[in-house]
């Protein structure tokens, strides 16, 4: 059923798709560089990191993807649109870190609090290396400090959907990475404001 205009909102874009694949393909070679000679780990954060670590994967030069294992695990700490403060693990990890050099990818890096928890849990199998990439960085809301190697992009705060974020599990297909507005031309602030 068709949603009523009132709760469509005004999709802003931030980064067009252009912008996003330019720099991806620029990630994808500072990676290149860095893992020449490896064989290293790549681990996505469900469910948003899973079109940019694609698109990452498949920029990579042949000889690299030989080596290269992925996988991808999941948190939350969200029930509905309320954060709990807590993190519980929705899907562990397949490969063992143990011994890798790893790269943990994100779509989006906000307060940190999935990211530090994630952190945490690849050190406990003892990796060779761990690294982060992410697409966004939101750091004027970091509330843990986690370290962010490669960053595609900084950005303000304002909760964006596409390229693998979501809001209510909408638009998370967009190709270009969009601010949400209210009709009034207000950038929505996250988490939502209670009236």
């Amino acid at each position: 059923m068709p949603r009523s205009p009132l709760e469509t909102p005004v999709l802003k874009v931030l980064i067009e798709h252009q912008q996003v694949e330019r720099r991806i393909g620029e990630l994808a070679q500072e990676v290149a560089a860095d893992y020449a000679g490896s064989s290293p780990l790549f681990i996505g954060l469900l469910n948003g990191a899973v079109q940019f670590m694609m698109a990452l994967i498949d920029r990579l030069p042949e000889e690299l993807l030989a080596r290269l294992d992925y996988d991808f695990i999941g948190v939350s700490s969200y029930q509905g649109s309320e954060s709990t403060g807590q993190i519980k693990l929705t899907k562990d990890l397949v490969v063992a870190a143990a011994g890798r050099d790893v790269l943990i990818v994100d779509g989006i890096v906000d307060r940190g609090r999935s990211l530090d928890f994630v952190l945490a849990k690849i050190k406990s199998q003892q990796p060779l290396s761990l690294r982060v990439c992410a697409l966004l960085n939101k750091r004027v809301r970091r509330e843990f400090p986690v370290p962010i190697d490669y960053c595609g992009f900084e950005i303000e705060d304002a909760f964006v959907v596409g390229y693998g974020m979501d809001c209510d599990h909408r638009y998370r297909a967009l190709r270009h990475i969009a601010v949400i507005e209210h009709a009034r031309g207000e950038p929505e602030q996250w988490p939502p404001r209670k009236s």
